[in-house]
């Protein structure tokens, strides 16, 4: 089985227009930078793009949001991104915020087949409005549906051409669960490896959620805010 495709450009070609994506990542760390500089020179618009947040202007979402290519994004806060922040308060793209822990859980219970959940996040507040509530042993919750997206763009340290992922450190982030709640999950490996190099114990997601494989083939790896001692 051998689920690599030959450039990312040719994983982004089977993106339409007004397509639903995850975006691994958080921030600038392990975001999925070969198929989202791909997809913005393809020029693919009208994007829901499912991510923490865009990161920065000029880099990795961003560059997606500049170009205009995103009709909306659903993510837990604006974050560094000046131009994304620009187009919510301007009302010219939509923005769906969410908590970020509700965030994650909506994404994994997409994954998992789970049709809703309670939580008492966001309870009382504007997130809340027009939802589903109930108290549950006397405390209040609100009930959130479960996020999928028609793909999800990963990334990760090792891969091999079956699909199996391993991610390194915090670059690990939202990739796994965004893996498993994609239609057709697309996987940018760092290090492209023959099935049986990765030992099992440390297959992080199976083959089994991924359809597409691509090696990157260069990364800038930024980081978004460099902290140094005087």
């Amino acid at each position: 089985m051998n689920k690599v495709l030959a450039t990312a450009g040719e994983a982004v070609a089977l993106i339409p227009a007004g397509a639903t994506i995850l975006m691994g990542g958080f921030g600038l760390c392990g975001i999925p930078e070969n198929l989202i500089a791909a997809l913005h020179a393809r020029g693919t618009k009208d994007l829901t793009v499912i991510s923490n947040n865009a990161g920065v202007d000029e880099f990795g979402i961003g560059v997606l949001l500049r170009s205009r290519q995103v009709r909306k994004m659903i993510s837990t806060y604006v974050g560094e991104n000046k131009e994304f922040e620009r187009q919510y308060l301007s009302g010219e793209i939509e923005v769906e915020l969410v908590p970020q822990g509700t965030f994650s859980e909506r994404i994994r219970a997409g994954g998992a087949g789970i049709g809703g959940f309670f939580t008492p996040t966001a309870y009382g507040t504007i997130v809340a409005e027009g939802k589903e509530t109930r108290v549950i042993d006397g405390k209040p919750y609100v009930l959130e549906s479960p996020i999928r997206a028609d793909f999800a763009f990963v990334r990760a340290w090792k891969g091999d051409r079956a699909g199996n992922l391993v991610y390194r450190r915090t670059a690990r982030n939202f990739n796994p669960v965004m893996a498993t709640a994609g239609i057709v999950t697309i996987a940018e490996v760092e290090h492209l490896v023959e099935p049986g190099a990765i030992d099992p114990d440390h297959v992080i997601t199976p083959g089994i959620y991924v359809k597409h494989v691509v090696r990157g083939l260069k990364y800038e790896n930024r980081i978004e805010k460099r902290t140094v001692r005087t």
